[in-house]
Parts: structure tokens; C-alpha cells; sequence
């Protein structure tokens, strides 16, 4: 028997910025940091998302499909057509790259819920969000991987340059952007694999091994989540769902349940302080992110980075003007932004957090 088994080690690559002011910027910016990190992948993954690129259909879902074939099309589009009102359809506009030969079906519908289907106390997120659910584990060969408003991801399996030059990304221009160079070791490279990993208006690239999945998606299943995507970085995207859309909590304080401080740490804060850290563990406890991650989330009014509770995995952030920017290297903040004006590395488990004025 060959015992000469060697686990890759995870590289992965991360970048992100935000405007403040809501300056729509070129995605060229995004592709270029995330490109000079191509050595933290491997090929098997990349993908970018923005905010603020369909100001005409602000007001819509954009569900950006992958289908494996186009006859599941038509059986997605029949469920849609019975469930949602939809303002355009059209296939996502890709450009032809040698080192991208095959790719699934690509389409994305601007939608909104029929109001005879919001009967009761069913709120128009949840029931997105239960659409999202059943097409992607119940329709075979189906995957919605984006479905926010003026939002959308873009993704698959290829190096950054060529998956932005597929997705045509330097046309989109976005207040905020995330961008992922993913080196897959423990879950299958594919196209719906590749980050970021969304759910309505949260996207979320992820840098690490997220070693608490199974505790972190039995937990989330006992609230109607469905994980199917064959990595661990889906149970990020839909613990944030959870924690601030549905349970309110803030963003500070659901980062805080994410990556929650030592129980020693805990204990040396002063009485208030602690008996709520306390409250917050014992309420959370399974909704730790436990392992080695850095993290970016975007959502519709902002951006936020953290790192696990002993940063075993590189996050730099840097501000310029009004602009935020974040990723695993400097080298990938300056390839944008030469002469940032701050640059430092986040503290262990203290999240960067940047709202829209």
C-alpha cells in the first residue's frame, strides 16, 4: 500500500474594494490585482463579483443560472414562470477563450415574486431564498450561483485573466468588487465550485479550510438551508444570511459569533463585557467558523473582511481617498492603488468593516 500521501497545501487568493461615495469603477481594476495572486491557484476556480452593475434593474433579482444542458433551461424557466414575474431574460455576454473550452449554459433572468405567491407572513427574501434552495438541490444539472438585486457573480473554472476575459468582466462597473484565485484541495474543482459563493445580496470569497463544516451545515439545516455545492466555504454565505437577515443581529456582532474570542480572552474582559461574549458562544456555538480563513463579504451596503481567531491566513487592508481595498498580498493592493494613504495588516479575528456613506 502506498502511504506516500500528500495533502496540497491551500493557497487561494483574495481582493476586494469598496467606494464609499458609490463610485462606479471599471472591473479592469479588480482583474488586475486579482491576476498578480494567479500563483495562489491552480486553474481550478476563479471569480469575481460586483455591486451597482445593473442600475437599470435595480429593483430586480438577478439570478445568474449555470445549466449543464440546455434542456434543464426549460424546466428552471417553467418554475420561474409559475413563481416570479420576469422582466428580462438573456445569456450572460462571455468572450471566447482558448483555455476555456467547455463551459455550461450560462443565463440570468431579472425577476421579482409574484405577489399571490407572498401569502401570509412569507417575506419576498425568504421566498427567494427558497427558490434558490429547491432549484439547486432538486433540479439536477440546475445551479442558481447568484441572485441578488443590481448585483451578480461571475464564475468557473479557469485562471482570473481567462475568467475575466470569458465573463467580458472589464465591461461591468461596480462601487464594490470581490475577486477569488481558488486552489482547491479538500472539495472538487468545478464550475460551481469556484467562489464567491452568494446568497441574495451577500457574496463571500474565502481563503482557508473550514474545518467546523460539519457542525456549521447540520446547524444551518435545521433553519430550511440546503448545502449541495461540495465545499465549505457555501455554509459562510448562508451563516451571514442567517445570523444578520434573519436573526438581526449587527455585523459586528455576528463577526463576532463567526470568529468568537478564545474562551480565555473571554475571561479577561471586564463583567458586562464577558457575559455577553458568554451569551454570544453559548447561543452560537455552532455557527464557529472553526480552521485557518480570511474572509471577504460583500453585501448592498458594504464590504467586510475578518481573519480566523489566530489569522492563520494573510489579510492586508489599505484605504486611498474613499476607497477601501483588501487582499491576501500588499502586492495585489498596489498593482491599483501605488500610494495608498493606510496600509496594516487586520488583528486576529478583528473584522474590517466598511459601509456605504
Amino acid at each position: 500500500m502506498d502511504h506516500n500521501y500528500q495533502k496540497d497545501i491551500s493557497g487561494c487568493g483574495l481582493t476586494g474594494l469598496i467606494s464609499k461615495k458609490k463610485r462606479r469603477l471599471s472591473g479592469a481594476e479588480i482583474v488586475k490585482s486579482l491576476c498578480l495572486m494567479n500563483d495562489r491557484g491552480n486553474g481550478l476556480g476563479a471569480g469575481y463579483a460586483a455591486y451597482g452593475i445593473y442600475p437599470d434593474f435595480k429593483d430586480f433579482y438577478a439570478f445568474h443560472i449555470m445549466f449543464d444542458e440546455p434542456s434543464v433551461r426549460w424546466t428552471v424557466e417553467e418554475y420561474l414562470k409559475a413563481n416570479y414575474h420576469i422582466e428580462k431574460i438573456e445569456e450572460i455576454p462571455t468572450f471566447p477563450v482558448k483555455a476555456i473550452s467547455i463551459s455550461p449554459l450560462l443565463v440570468r433572468y431579472f425577476v421579482k415574486p409574484l405577489k399571490e405567491r407572498l401569502v401570509g407572513e412569507v417575506q419576498e427574501a425568504d421566498f427567494v431564498v427558497n427558490s434558490v434552495m429547491k432549484v439547486n438541490s432538486e433540479i439536477e444539472g440546475a445551479y442558481i450561483f447568484s441572485s441578488g438585486k443590481n448585483m451578480g457573480a461571475f464564475k468557473g473554472v479557469g485562471n482570473p485573466c481567462d475568467i475575466a476575459e470569458f465573463f467580458r468582466i472589464e465591461d461591468y462597473e461596480g462601487y464594490i468588487w470581490t475577486a477569488h484565485t481558488r486552489f482547491p484541495t479538500n472539495t472538487p474543482g468545478w464550475w460551481g465550485g469556484a467562489h464567491p459563493f452568494t446568497l441574495l445580496d451577500w457574496s463571500i470569497v474565502h481563503n482557508g479550510e473550514i474545518s467546523s463544516y460539519g457542525i456549521n451545515k447540520r446547524y444551518l439545516e435545521m433553519y430550511g438551508y440546503k448545502l449541495t455545492l461540495l465545499t465549505d466555504t457555501e455554509v459562510a454565505a448562508y451563516m451571514l444570511d442567517l445570523l444578520i437577515r434573519r436573526h438581526g443581529l449587527s455585523i459586528p456582532t455576528a463577526c463576532l459569533a463567526l470568529a468568537a474570542p478564545f474562551w480565555k480572552k473571554i475571561d479577561d474582559r471586564d463583567k458586562d463585557e464577558r457575559e455577553a461574549l458568554t451569551a454570544l458562544r453559548q447561543t452560537y456555538g455552532s455557527a464557529l467558523l472553526n480552521g485557518p480563513f480570511s474572509i471577504l463579504f460583500g453585501h448592498s451596503k458594504g464590504l467586510v473582511g475578518i481573519n480566523d481567531r489566530i489569522k492563520l491566513r494573510p489579510l492586508v487592508a489599505a484605504i486611498k481617498d474613499d476607497i477601501t481595498y483588501m487582499a491576501s498580498e500588499e502586492s495585489a493592493i498596489r498593482a491599483i492603488c501605488p500610494n495608498p494613504d493606510t496600509v496594516w495588516a487586520p488583528r486576529a479575528g478583528e473584522p474590517v468593516i466598511v459601509d456605504l456613506d
